[in-house]
């Protein structure tokens, strides 16, 4: 009968524990939002800036060549470009707001000593953290699609209206646009390569924002210079300076199987991204990074 009504009592005790929790990380995930504004802003920025050139450009087009502007082929080949350089430019924008976001992230708490304030409230150093490491990881990628995704269709609708009456076919603008294939492409590409494939270095500068006693960056980019020298400098080989090169820009392989370039959407679908063993590795050692950052926050006092 105890074991009962302990079984039946157990959802009614582990809920709310579950509930404050997942309260407590949402709040914790506003509460970057509302502080790092240009989280938001700096995309938002990319995408006005891309398409106020790109609206200039279209005019100009239309001035230089009149009805006979380009064939199909080559207005198609044209304006994808145009897309994906807009979504190249947001995904680079946001990957360097993930980058100073991380470095910062837990530094400026203890710059301005805010993490007393922080620190004095029912949310765990591994929420905070976590909550931290949820930005580049997740929050900045589903950002930089719905970002990128408005973007092009804006773009869409700018050169549908500028081009009328230019003797282009606005109508095959819009069904060769194809939007569902392009976006679902590019939110598999940020979900794996910008949240996961660079997990480690997120993690990295969140263990030395959460460490660093001045200079953040500084101090990220001091022992991996040092490694790559003493490798050269010891056994005349560069394969950590190629490990990062592959982490952080990725293979080089830009050449399809019959030598040709691929195109810009196969790059953004890694070959075998989940068999890759230095995925799993990256993630394991992203997993430390976070445990020892955790463990900083929790005995290191303001600056």
């Amino acid at each position: 009968m105890n074991t009962q009504s302990s079984a039946t009592t157990e959802p009614s005790i582990q809920s709310p524990a579950a509930a404050s929790a997942a309260r407590a990380m949402y709040w914790s995930i506003r509460r970057e939002l509302w502080e790092n504004r240009s989280i938001y802003i700096a995309p938002l920025a990319a995408a006005a800036v891309f398409l106020f050139g790109f609206a200039i450009n279209m005019v100009n087009m239309r001035r230089r060549f009149g009805a006979s502007l380009l064939d199909p082929a080559q207005q198609h080949d044209l304006l994808a470009t145009r897309y994906e350089l807009s979504a190249a430019l947001i995904m680079g924008t946001a990957l360097i707001v993930g980058v100073f976001y991380s470095l910062d992230a837990l530094y400026g708490e203890r710059r301005d000593r805010s993490i007393l304030f922080w620190k004095s409230l029912p949310v765990s150093d591994l929420t905070a953290v976590l909550s931290k490491l949820t930005i580049p990881l997740v929050i900045l990628p589903l950002l930089s699609f719905a970002i990128s995704l408005a973007t092009q269709f804006i773009m869409l609708l700018l050169s549908s209206v500028i081009l009328l009456g230019s003797g282009v076919n606005i109508a095959a603008l819009w069904t060769e646009a194809s939007f569902f294939h392009v976006s679902l492409v590019l939110l598999y590409h940020l979900l794996t390569v910008h949240g996961l494939w660079y997990a480690p270095l997120y993690g990295w500068l969140l263990l030395v924002s959460a460490w660093a006693p001045r200079a953040p960056f500084i101090w990220a980019v001091l022992p991996p210079f040092v490694i790559c020298g003493v490798e050269k400098v010891a056994f005349n080989t560069s394969h950590f300076l190629a490990l990062l090169q592959e982490r952080l820009v990725g293979s080089g392989d830009t050449m399809g199987p019959n030598g040709a370039p691929k195109d810009f959407m196969a790059t953004l679908i890694p070959d075998h991204f989940f068999d890759t063993p230095g995925l799993w590795i990256g993630l394991a050692l992203a997993v430390v990074f976070l445990f020892a950052a955790v463990r900083l926050r929790r005995y290191r006092g303001p600056i």
